[in-house]
């Protein structure tokens, strides 16, 4: 069944869709039926209620409902209170949080009574939405129609205001509303439409998507701790290699990563742009197979070969020896990178980390081999070196690469027989030591 045009509210009885009880989140359920049976309403909303219809697991179960959030923390013990923007309850049931989101209402631009609950920037952005609505103007104020589906466990039936189970059905993200006021409100908006356009696999309706190049800047007013945590959602959530290739159409990659978009070519085949786009196609297939995966290494081989190309630059231009540029290249790279995107310290040492250790590779000799593997990162380490082999198409580096897979599988006794055949490739020479020069003047024992 189709909802109708926006404006006009299309109840879908239970029969006509295909959202069962038992695959919401048993803590959600309590959370709404305590407040239905407190007197107010309550409804399953947004990503949950999409993925359902979807036939797909939801990663999460957020409620809407008429209770204020004070209303919310004097039903449910275990609740807190959360952010400035928007005020929020998170009901804790241990590990699970259910969000809990009070109707949101439209703002009053000739209205100046309640600029505590609202707030908005010159730029347009809102600084301050605590306005407070019914659930229409809840359904106007959510960013886009699929993302605007209400499920009840009063009457089991889904609600839909804005048209939104149509561009489901039609595979169409379309933004509520007027497309540009809605970015200006809040850019990060635009991040959201080509992300679930990407996870979705769905198309960006026609005006949703016109005014995104052009409004791609105002990314740059997003704090940048905000950006690092949406650039997470972006490229580490099994759909990174569909949404990069997303952003770099609409323009938004520029944003986020200036350093990377500064070596971007026409036919996309840099050894830059071959790394970012099988690392993010690595990484997709790593979380398709619920294998771990971590940010640092993920960033250690986007920035690789610009960190490389600075270090290669300090090097010819200040005479330093390689391995003092390339520590200031790593400064210099990490620096631009955190400056749009603020990545954080723990992650940041993880990163030089990695990136050290691809100079020490090669140096096998002695006890060198064995002490490398016994460092925390040698694995992300010879990952990187295995992408670096395979981007690059190098024999040397290819080489390198299969000799440290066997000698991580071998046996120890197999260990020192590969040890002792590395004649090929001899250990570095030390330098000799200059003899000390004895004094010519005569000697002597008294203090100087």
């Amino acid at each position: 069944m189709e909802a109708e045009s926006p404006g006009q509210m299309t109840v879908i009885p239970r029969e006509s869709h295909n959202i069962s009880r038992k695959d919401i989140s048993e803590n959600a359920l309590k959370v709404l039926y305590r407040l239905n049976k407190a007197g107010f309403e309550a409804y399953l909303v947004g990503g949950g209620v999409r993925d359902l219809l979807l036939g797909s697991k939801p990663k999460d179960f957020d409620i809407t409902t008429n209770a204020t959030p004070e209303q919310m923390r004097k039903l449910f013990r275990n609740c807190r209170l959360v952010g400035r923007r928007f005020r929020l309850a998170h009901v804790m049931f241990g590990p699970e949080v259910i969000e809990v989101a009070t109707f949101r209402g439209h703002h009053h631009e000739e209205s100046e009574e309640d600029r505590n609950s609202s707030q908005r920037g010159q730029n347009g952005m809102l600084l301050r939405d605590n306005i407070f609505g019914s659930i229409e103007d809840d359904a106007q104020r959510r960013d886009l129609t699929i993302n605007s589906l209400y499920y009840s466990v009063a009457d089991f039936t889904v609600r839909d205001y804005v048209g939104g189970l149509h561009d489901l059905h039609e595979g169409i993200i379309r933004m509520i509303g007027d497309p540009e006021t809605r970015y200006r409100e809040d850019p990060v908006r635009m991040l959201r439409v080509v992300r679930f356009a990407a996870k979705l696999q769905m198309r960006i309706a026609a005006e949703t998507a016109e005014p995104i190049p052009r409004l791609a800047t105002l990314l740059n007013d997003i704090p940048p701790a905000r950006m690092f945590e949406e650039s997470l959602k972006l490229l580490q959530a099994g759909y990174g290699y569909r949404t990069y290739q997303m952003m770099r159409e609409y323009q938004l990659f520029q944003p986020l990563f200036p350093t990377l978009t500064r070596g971007f070519t026409a036919e996309s085949d840099s050894l830059m742009e071959r790394m970012v786009a099988q690392v993010l196609k690595n990484t997709d297939t790593r979380i398709q197979n619920d294998m771990r995966v971590n940010p640092a290494f993920l960033f250690a081989a986007m920035f690789w070969y610009p960190q490389l190309e600075s270090a290669e630059r300090i090097a010819q231009e200040s005479g330093l020896t390689y391995y003092d540029a390339f520590a200031l290249s790593m400064n210099e790279t990490l620096d631009e990178a955190c400056r749009a995107l603020a990545i954080p310290k723990r992650i940041t040492t993880l990163i030089r980390d990695i990136w050290q250790l691809q100079l020490r590779m090669s140096r096998r000799h002695g006890k060198r081999a064995w002490k490398l593997m016994e460092h925390p990162k040698f694995r992300a380490a010879y990952d990187l070196m295995a992408l670096r082999a395979d981007v690059e198409n190098n024999p040397e580096l290819q080489k390198l690469t299969h000799w440290w897979g066997e000698f991580q599988a071998a046996a120890p006794v197999q260990q020192k027989t590969m040890m002792t055949t590395l004649g090929d490739d001899p250990a570095p020479r030390r330098k000799p030591r200059r003899p000390r020069r004895r004094p010519t003047g005569p000697r002597t024992n008294s203090p100087q």
